[in-house]
């Protein structure tokens, strides 16, 4: 009996399907593989995704010693947006997504954290990064930009722009560290030593999710293994900064230069912030003396990371405040 060339398609068509189906059974077998052997790369291939999504490029730049890792994409003004303490450039990449499409955007992980260079702690905290940020500035040939700066980035960023009046065009500080505020019990066991931002496992990191968010995202387990492993690696860095930020001087490191910002100010909060309450902007408004204009936005739906929780709304306020509307004459 011959074949017919149905029943010849059909075998062919089995025959393929049969491979495919062990193609996808291989590629399974690696990604679980992965997951529990290797899940940091999972992670990185994550940041990747996300960071393609935002249409974003990762990029590095060596200054005086120090590797700089960095994330730049868009068109437009420049906006320099710095991230917070624990944190890395990934923080920004959620409301970077909507922020590129107006502005050429670059995200610096910041000397120390993510994928830059390690530097004693001496060079982690406020003064000492604003300080590497100028190398940064200026190996990028980066001569006006708006300076975005959330937490201790905000801090950073702060300090920076007193400092190079001329280069900032405009300052933003989101749930910016470096002001007064009442003491909440977060303060008070910060103060006492207690750093939620360093954790050995599992539960330490669901910890301080819960602290910087109002809805945590959930992680894989091995995911998150992944993500204590990380804030293992850089544990004395990180115990040494926030020893240094503990001090008077640096948790109000904003008061003595907000009067020498000249430049517009924007200070952009969560209502529920838990880490650094919306009272501090009184601090901040009060500061200001110099300064042309001043902006203040409270948000809602978030806690201390307007940046990942509400990312799109966290741009609109950046695009409005940077590029604000036309008035017709």
């Amino acid at each position: 009996m011959t074949s017919t060339p149905r029943s010849g398609f059909k075998f062919m068509f089995l025959r393929r399907l049969r491979r495919l189906g062990a193609l996808i059974g291989v590629l399974l077998l690696v990604l679980l593989g992965v997951y529990f052997f290797a899940p940091q790369w999972l992670l990185r291939a994550g940041y990747t995704l996300q960071a393609w999504d935002a249409n974003l490029s990762g990029r590095s730049v060596d200054v005086g010693g120090v590797r700089w890792v960095y994330y730049e994409g868009g068109h437009g003004p420049t906006l320099v947006l710095l991230h917070g303490f624990g944190g890395s450039r990934q923080n920004w990449v959620p409301t970077a997504k909507f922020l590129a499409r107006d502005f050429h955007v670059i995200i610096p992980d910041l000397p120390g954290y993510g994928s830059s260079s390690s530097v004693p702690a001496s060079e982690g905290g406020i003064h000492g990064e604003a300080r590497l940020l100028a190398g940064f500035v200026g190996a990028l040939g980066l001569k006006h930009f708006g300076l975005v700066g959330h937490s201790l980035g905000g801090a950073i960023a702060g300090v920076y722009a007193a400092a190079h009046p001329q280069q900032v065009f405009g300052l933003a500080l989101v749930d910016s560290a470096g002001l007064p505020y009442p003491p909440t019990p977060l303060a008070r066991a910060m103060l006492a030593g207690q750093d939620p931002f360093v954790f050995d496992d599992r539960a330490g990191l669901r910890k301080l999710l819960a602290l910087v968010f109002v809805h945590p995202p959930y992680l894989l387990p091995r995911l998150a293994d992944a993500l204590v492993a990380e804030n293992k690696a850089r544990r004395a860095f990180l115990e040494g900064v926030f020893a240094r930020l503990r001090t008077p001087a640096e948790a109000t490191a904003l008061v003595p230069v907000l009067p020498k910002l000249t430049m517009p100010v924007l200070g952009l909060w969560c209502k529920d912030d838990q880490v650094v309450p919306p009272s501090a902007m009184a601090a901040l408004r009060q500061g200001l003396s110099a300064t042309p204009q001043i902006s203040m936005t409270e948000l809602g739906g978030c806690n201390h990371m307007p940046n990942v929780e509400q990312p799109q709304e966290t741009a609109q306020v950046l695009t409005q405040f940077y590029l604000p509307p036309a008035t017709g004459g």
